[in-house]
């Protein structure tokens, strides 16, 4: 891919950015040196290579659920300020 006045011209455009010409310079190499550096990624014989997503084979990491007991609601409504006897009742939150 060429990287040209033009296709910086566009760049700058779609991120909404003012370039100074030094900085569009700049741009310009800092983008074909990337350009280089894929191009030689792309050289690589990954004929025999199985494709991945992820570069550990750890499928999941996190453990089984398990059903445990939980605090009883009669218990945790005691210690509530105010409650309807099923939810604790907040402060409404003034702005």
């Amino acid at each position: 891919m060429l990287v040209d006045d033009e296709l910086i011209d566009y760049l700058e455009e779609l991120s909404s950015l003012l370039l100074s010409k030094d900085e569009k310079q700049r741009l310009s190499a800092d983008l074909s040196n990337i350009l280089d550096l894929f191009a030689k990624i792309d050289e690589l014989d990954t004929e025999n290579v199985t494709g991945r997503s992820h570069p550990f084979d750890n499928v999941n990491a996190l453990r089984e659920d398990e059903v445990q007991a939980s605090f009883e609601r009669e218990l945790i409504l005691e210690n509530a300020p105010e409650n309807d006897g099923e939810m604790i009742i907040a402060p409404m939150a003034v702005s």
